[in-house]
């Protein structure tokens, strides 16, 4: 495997940036958002699996016991 020295690594990042595509600013907001609205979509998913859950693991204790 061959040496790399620090200014050919600076080169090379330099070169890979420059290939990156960068999302415009309004992409970016969307995504953003979109983002924000699922972790919200599936934390409320996730509150109400655990509410329905937790009244099935209470109504079964209290019919046995």
């Amino acid at each position: 495997m061959a040496k790399t020295t620090p200014a050919q690594y600076i080169r090379q990042v330099r070169q890979e940036l420059s290939k990156v595509t960068w999302p415009s600013r309004k992409e970016a907001i969307i995504s953003t958002v979109m983002v924000f609205i699922m972790v919200l979509l599936a934390s409320l998913f996730f509150l109400a699996v655990d509410g329905i859950l937790s009244w099935a693991v209470e109504l079964l204790f209290s019919v046995r016991g």
